[in-house]
């Protein structure tokens, strides 16, 4: 069934539509609700509020073309989170704009050789600012404009936690690329 089929036969309450929604998608957004929450339980819970949110609107939808509904169940999902994030106790922005970042851009053939588990790990320790401009600008896609709209901050604030992530993540590249040269 097209995403067009699925999301029309959603919107008629059709369960065994809603079902196939549920199982096409669910692994995509649960990954997504992850690399926000670096939490299992809260990104579940998060990814069920989700598809209750998209079922419960889906009558909204608007079909724009292939990949259009994953895409308006990752901006729900991506909303959910951020809204979860600011409701927490998160340390305020540093609008320290000097970022002096003197770690070395780790090559190709370095990147290379990291597994993709331990970047996600990186991400994943982030402080909760960091990693969620992090994931916004550098994975989903968004503008420090659009990340400092949506998250209360300035559009200096974003890009300076974006250079704080950036060379936190690669400080961790080089702890690892120095243990494995041993």
């Amino acid at each position: 069934m097209d995403e067009q089929a699925l999301a029309k036969s959603c919107s008629q309450r059709d369960r065994l539509a809603e079902d196939e929604l549920y199982t096409r998608y669910s692994a995509r957004v649960y990954t997504l609700c992850r690399r926000y929450l670096c939490d299992d339980d809260k990104a579940k819970d998060l990814m069920q509020e989700s598809f209750i949110q998209a079922l419960d609107k889906i009558q909204t939808f608007k079909y724009t073309g292939q990949g259009s509904l994953y895409g308006w169940i990752r901006r729900i999902s991506i909303n959910k989170a951020l809204n979860y994030i600011k409701r927490q106790k998160w340390r305020t922005v540093s609008f320290d704009f000097s970022v002096y970042d003197d770690v070395q851009e780790p090559s190709e053939n370095e990147m290379e050789s990291i597994p993709q588990e331990k970047l996600l790990e990186w991400i994943s320790q982030l402080p909760d600012v960091r990693r969620t401009v992090f994931n916004m600008y550098c994975i989903d896609g968004y503008t420090h404009k659009e990340i400092g709209k949506m998250l209360g901050i300035s559009e200096k604030g974003s890009a300076s936690a974006l250079a704080k992530a950036r060379k936190q993540i690669k400080e961790e590249i080089r702890q690892y690329l120095k243990t494995q040269d041993r």
